[in-house]
């Protein structure tokens, strides 16, 4: 029989204070799950904690491995062993390769790849004893195609889509499933900061940026967190268990 964990269950999503993160939680939340927030400081991760009506907030650096392993820990003295763990947290650099050096490699796996790995090991454990769970990570089309001047970044999407098809295999037979979100540019403060820095370098307007980022689209237009949310909530529910290896894009078609 397929495992079909107790409800609610126990969902920790990583940068969850705000953008696709916090869109993601507050949908658990709607849905009725057991949320934990996981921000990078206390007050942020609070204050989203209050704002969705989550049941819990922890705060770590997801870059420093040993902070994340004991908010995870505390989530789960809080709440319970962790049914479902989205990894959101993450973040791009812009630059043309002649500034991409080794460092700004070493600082995108840092925030996109590396904290994947830390928390897998740090859940996997109790979800192989209670006979399954949940693990998404939401990427990029970043991780499934190539796009100027994000190299480094575009290196540690793609790693984030190995490292997910790996583990869903090694994992395959726990009844764990490990699977990948892939959004195209969306409508977040993400995508507006990076708009809005474009357009102080380069003296484009924004509208001129905007058709720039939304061209990639065949909807011709940025993705909403609310669609990404919908196929985060599908990959963690009982109809999706026999879904893991996956990459799901939503992206308008882009793919």
């Amino acid at each position: 029989m397929p495992h079909t964990p107790p409800l609610p269950r126990h969902v920790v999503v990583t940068g969850a204070t705000r953008g696709i993160g916090r869109t993601i939680a507050a949908a658990f939340v709607a849905a009725g799950e057991r949320v934990t927030v996981l921000g990078r400081m206390p007050e942020s991760a609070e204050r989203a904690r209050q704002e969705i009506g989550a049941a819990h907030a922890v705060a770590a650096d997801v870059t420093d491995g040993t902070a994340l392993e004991a908010a995870l820990g505390q989530a789960a003295a809080q709440a319970g062993p962790v049914a479902v763990l989205v990894n959101n947290a993450g973040g791009a650099e812009t630059a043309p390769l002649a500034r991409s050096d080794v460092e700004t490699l070493r600082r995108m796996m840092a925030l996109n790849v590396e904290p994947v790995l830390v928390a897998a090991r740090a859940v996997v454990p109790a979800m192989k004893a209670a006979g399954g769970g949940r693990i998404v990570t939401v990427a990029s089309t970043a991780g499934l195609k190539g796009y100027g001047y994000v190299s480094a970044y575009c290196a540690a999407k793609h790693a984030v889509v190995g490292l997910t098809r790996a583990l869903a295999l090694e994992l395959a037979a726990t009844g764990i499933t490990v699977n990948a979100v892939c959004p195209g540019f969306t409508d977040t403060d993400l995508v507006g900061n990076a708009i809005g820095g474009l357009e102080a370098r380069t003296g484009r307007t924004r509208d001129d940026l905007l058709t720039e980022f939304t061209r990639h689209n065949p909807m011709g237009r940025l993705i909403r967190p609310e669609e990404v949310a919908d196929a985060v909530l599908w990959l963690a529910g009982t109809g999706a268990g026999a879904v893991t290896g996956q990459a799901v894009a939503v992206a308008g078609g882009e793919l």
